[in-house]
């Protein structure tokens, strides 16, 4: 009885159609990024690997180079990420800089002229 419960072995793919789904594997990691704005390219070589590994040894090493290529991308692309935050950051500190810089002249200079200055820009804390 357990013999007819046990599942047959896959058909392999015919070379013809083992080429076609390891070039659609990577032509779905490109319609990931796109679709998913560059997060989702590793879906479609996961599908193409976990359904087709086992039919053809040529379409599950190319859904295995493009899912691992895909993911460290993945990870790339988040790193890139959090650089272009952290360069915002930088950029805006280095912005509240040169204002500092700038309007501290200026009142220096309307200081030393013997001219009242008001910082623009400036919440009054202190009345």
């Amino acid at each position: 009885m357990t013999d007819d419960l046990r599942a047959a072995p896959p058909r392999p793919l015919s070379d013809h159609d083992a080429r076609l789904w390891a070039t659609l594997t990577h032509l779905s990691a490109l319609v990931g990024i796109v679709l998913g704005a560059g997060f989702i390219g590793w879906l479609g070589p996961l599908l193409v690997f976990v359904v087709l590994k086992d039919r053809s040894p040529f379409v599950a090493q190319h859904a295995r180079a493009t899912l691992n290529f895909q993911i460290t991308m993945l990870i790339v692309a988040v790193i890139a990420a959090l650089g272009w935050i952290v360069l915002v950051g930088f950029l805006l500190t280095a912005a509240v800089y040169v204002v500092v810089i700038v309007f501290s002249i200026v009142g220096a200079v309307a200081a030393n002229r013997g001219r009242p200055y008001e910082y623009p820009l400036t919440i009054r804390f202190i009345r």
